[in-house]
């Protein structure tokens, strides 16, 4: 089936992206071997590892986590499984040689909570089956980003789901106003239409997608029942995130193409974790058909990874957008920051039956509106 044909290509393209991380942590030799590609003085390679570890596995977790049908499939998933765990030992472990940075600097608060977001997206699979040992080690570095304060803006959510993370670890003094403050603050920075300010000045850049809605939605989702606020919020935060998937969607030109606007787009097809999120959750749009949604990313996919310059000669991702094209890194940005496209493969958490895989392949928006076919009108989020 030309569905399934299109869920190898994605678990094909996961895994060459994932390997070279996992496999180097598992041998010891990820700072020994990991370029670390960056703006000129910049002093990146502190937190460079960190991000591909986290980055990469907030985007595996959901095929991680679900047991596979397909025999073939399901061997690969135990195999990274037992990598990612390992990967996740290693890079916690302070006799390590690959032991991580937590502690330094404000950027460990960020990628400590894409980490933390993978233990919720992969509960069993990345957090349950850890030794002990392994299992303190991690908390230790979750509370070891409590000490600096994060900069008023998305990085209000990274130290809220760190605390909803230790919350379901079963730690006790897991803090409910770190929380509260993010839930609250982005109440008040919501534009309308689905769109939030990232701080108190707009920026047109993807950032509701690479953080803010996913984030908001997995945080009310894991810890929203604690308080009455909280949950009272839970249904504006998912409704609005889905009329950002919808934006998306309507973004994806019929070449499988987007505008290379904002900051940070050499997490280049990260882009679109939302719209992924809602595959994942089953909950796309009425407007948005799962089997459309498969189309228009695989297409995306297709055009990003398959650009001359993408990879070096020993698998790792490079900084751009489509292809090699360092001078499209922010300072901020270094090898390990681009793993953040691993965000865009969600969806197969889904089974291989789901009609997100199953079904026969579909023309996304875009590609009826520039065909001369009938497309469905766009309204707004009321």
């Amino acid at each position: 089936m030309v569905s399934n044909e299109d869920r190898t290509y994605w678990l094909q393209s996961m895994l060459k992206i994932a390997s070279p991380v996992l496999q180097h942590l598992k041998d010891g030799t990820l700072k020994k071997e990991m370029p670390v590609e960056m703006k000129e003085n910049s002093k990146r390679e502190q937190f460079s590892h960190l991000e591909a570890l986290s980055r990469l596995l907030v985007g595996m977790a959901p095929w991680l986590e679900k047991k596979c049908k397909n025999n073939e499939e399901e061997k690969l998933r135990t195999q990274y499984c037992e990598l990612a765990r390992v990967a996740i030992d290693s890079g916690t472990n302070p006799d390590s040689p690959d032991y991580m940075n937590f502690s330094n600097d404000f950027q460990p608060i960020v990628d400590t909570a894409f980490l933390a977001h993978a233990f919720l997206r992969a509960p069993n699979e990345l957090w349950e089956k850890l030794e002990p040992r392994v299992k303190n080690n991690v908390i230790l570095a979750m509370k070891a980003t409590r000490s600096r304060k994060p900069v008023y803006s998305n990085w209000l959510l990274f130290s809220a789901i760190i605390e909803a993370f230790l919350y379901k670890a079963g730690e006790e003094d897991w803090d409910p106003m770190r929380i509260d403050y993010a839930i609250r603050q982005f109440d008040q920075w919501y534009l309308g239409d689905g769109v939030y300010s990232d701080g108190p000045e707009f920026h047109y850049d993807y950032y509701n997608s690479f953080v803010i809605h996913p984030m908001l939605v997995d945080l009310v989702e894991t810890i929203g029942d604690q308080y009455k606020e909280w949950e009272e919020k839970k249904e504006t935060i998912i409704n609005r995130s889905k009329r950002y998937a919808v934006i998306q969607e309507r973004k994806i030109s019929p070449e499988g193409t987007f505008p290379p606007v904002g900051r940070s787009i050499a997490y280049r097809f990260g882009v679109f974790q939302t719209l992924a999120h809602h595959a994942l959750r089953k909950n796309l749009p009425s407007e948005l058909a799962p089997a459309q949604v498969r189309s228009a990313l695989t297409q995306v996919i297709k055009r990003m990874l398959e650009a001359p310059g993408t990879f070096t000669d020993s698998g790792w991702l490079t900084i751009g957008f489509c292809g090699h094209q360092p001078d499209i890194g922010e300072g901020y940005i270094s090898t390990g920051s681009v793993y953040l496209c691993a965000a865009a493969f969600l969806p197969l958490g889904l089974e291989e039956s789901d009609p997100f895989w199953s079904h026969p392949p579909m023309e996304w928006t875009s590609k009826r509106a520039w065909s001369g076919k009938e497309f469905p009108i766009d309204q707004c989020l009321t």
